[in-house]
């Protein structure tokens, strides 16, 4: 899944801004196994809780991970991936973060407060006692370098996941030894807390400075590439790097310098790299792993129900699962035959045959700015036919459009030959190779052929282009209008098919700068309506996350959000007597 954890898209939502409420039903998308996850549907943000008495100090806990981690900055458009970012949670500091029951909620380990003191001007306190894990005081310096990567001014080779919002800034500004940072906009910008959250967090400035002048475009590529290439000896969270083994695991270790008022329990946290998902489970049950977060899929779920004292959770969030073209394929550059591809999916038929065998209320998603849950969520697509099935209508619209050899071998209305399309999807991923297989199918059915396939580093294929269709996860945040830049905008590098449409970009850009909820939330559906008939991204489902745990862990929830499991390690531990 692809965190572009806008990072998958990027923000943490205003206080006036639309938040999702956690679903429930037994059985449904907020299911659980009962367990120490019984009381998850009424209490996402305490359920399996454990106070510091009834936790032992030390152990180990081992999370499975389903991906690599192949660059660290997880503001760049590669390290902008979903286990690169649960992997760093503990490591990282940010103004924001996304909890359990979804919703914005200020990082109190590291702020006094963050206020929006005019309409353009945004106030952060750092706590005195801030300091990354060398002794040096966290300071305004380390938003300026964040900020710098990502206003495309300052540093324009920095390729990062999104910008939305920091190129609106014009100045961060330190005062009180750093300790208190304004920020000053040009225009008031509606998710306005959306900046430096944990979907892009904050670096240490003092290290990025040992690589280069921060205050030069060269310097500041140079510590953004490093921070994307070395394996992090720096910490402003709870944990810190003793050991990692590439394609192996992740093994860290308190920070003697954690300032947060929860200190660790434990004495190692390993996140275990198993790309091959349908292992995670037996690892699980030979105690291996203590903790999973997989992407839910039907044999899994199956076999974490039939494995003794573990709990395991389904949460609805803000995950949802697509189709993508590449549009710098000369090919799907034709809008016709991107409409065509997916007015042939059926994505009731889809659903039934992946997510709908382990979870029944999954229904086809028709939005790609809101979820279900969200205030502003409203069908943009069903007028368009896209996710129907129809395959006489998609036969229609190639046909009108002056194509050949529909349903047999498509010509294109210029005499070419449509060529074998490329779809790919990430390694051991049951869920979506069957999506791949079944897009196979319907597109057969228009006379295209399709190659399936996979990819075992999901940012480096994106960011390279190097896929003709693609299947993913994006994990939203809350926010939906710095997401919505940071996942459409044509100049974002979250923007991986290349999408260019003028209108499209003003409009989501004038949302992002509304002091008009309403007026801003109108206009977000105005530019989905004009991407569906685009037919460049297809949403097919709202995803369901999935956290399972050994019984003997407390306080580790389903985080259904970008921030993931990950997101309060210093709170996790082993039960006494366990």
């Amino acid at each position: 899944m692809k965190r572009t954890r806008a990072a998958a898209a990027a923000a943490v939502a205003t206080a006036a801004a639309l938040v999702l409420a956690a679903c429930g039903g037994g059985g449904g998308a907020g299911g659980s196994s009962g367990g120490v996850y019984g009381d998850c549907d009424a209490n996402p943000n305490t359920c399996n809780s454990a106070s510091a008495d009834q936790l032992q100090q030390g152990g180990t806990v081992t999370l499975a991970s389903e991906k690599n981690i192949d660059n660290w900055n997880v503001i760049s458009s590669e390290g902008n991936t979903d286990w690169t970012g649960m992997s760093t949670k503990p490591l990282v500091t940010y103004a924001f973060y996304t909890s359990p029951d979804l919703k914005a909620t200020l990082n109190t380990d590291l702020l006094e407060s963050a206020d929006l003191t005019s309409p353009t001007v945004i106030t952060y306190k750092i706590k005195q006692a801030a300091v990354w894990n060398d002794g040096t005081p966290i300071t305004a310096d380390d938003f300026a370098m964040a900020w710098k990567w990502q206003n495309t001014r300052d540093c324009p080779e920095c390729e990062t996941a999104g910008n939305g919002g920091y190129d609106l800034i014009q100045s961060v500004v330190g005062s009180d030894n750093g300790k208190t940072v304004t920020v000053t906009m040009s225009q008031p910008y509606t998710d306005w807390n959306s900046l430096f959250n944990s979907a892009g967090p904050i670096y240490p400035a003092h290290i990025g400075a040992q690589q280069g002048d921060l205050n030069s475009p060269a310097g500041l590529k140079a510590a953004f590439d490093y921070f994307g290439s070395t394996v992090p000896t720096w910490s402003g969270g709870p944990f810190q790097v003793e050991n990692w083994q590439d394609n192996v695991a992740l093994t860290l270790v308190p920070n003697p310098k954690w300032y947060g008022a929860t200190k660790p329990k434990l004495d190692r946290i390993v996140i275990r790299v198993i790309t091959d998902a349908t292992q995670e489970p037996l690892a699980l049950q030979n105690n291996e792993v203590q903790a999973l977060f997989p992407q839910p899929q039907v044999d899994i779920v199956s076999q974490l129900n039939n494995i003794p004292n573990v709990s395991n959770r389904q949460a609805a969030g803000l995950s949802w699962e697509h189709y993508d073209f590449n549009l710098k394929n000369t090919f799907l550059a034709d809008k016709p035959l991107r409409q065509a591809l997916f007015t042939a999916v059926n994505t009731q038929d889809l659903i039934a045959k992946t997510v709908g065998q382990f979870n029944k209320d999954i229904k086809p998603l028709q939005n790609k700015m809101f979820v279900p849950g969200q205030d502003g969520y409203k069908d943009n697509l069903s007028a368009t036919g896209q996710g129907s099935g129809d395959v006489e209508r998609a036969k229609k619209i190639l046909t009108d459009a002056g194509y050949t050899g529909v349903g047999t071998a498509l010509v294109a209305p210029n005499g070419q030959a449509v060529p074998t399309l490329r779809i790919r999807y990430t390694v051991g991923n049951a869920v979506r190779q069957t999506e791949c297989e079944l897009f196979q199918q319907y597109a057969k059915q228009l006379g295209v052929n399709v190659e399936i396939q996979t990819t075992d580093s999901l940012g480096t294929t994106l960011t390279s282009g190097d896929y003709d269709v693609i299947v993913f996860g994006w994990i939203m945040s809350p926010a939906p209008f710095g997401g919505a830049q940071q996942l459409w905008l044509s100049t974002s590098g979250s923007n991986y098919g290349k999408y260019n449409n003028p209108q499209v970009d003003q409009l989501i850009n004038q949302a992002a700068s509304s002091t008009d909820l309403t007026g801003a939330t109108a206009q977000l559906n105005q530019a989905d309506s004009i991407m569906a008939d685009d037919a460049y991204v297809l949403p097919l489902y709202q995803k369901p996350t999935l956290a399972a745990v050994q019984n003997t862990l407390g306080n580790v929830r389903n985080n259904a959000s970008l921030d993931g499991i990950t997101y309060n390690t210093s709170e996790w531990g082993i039960r006494s007597g366990s």
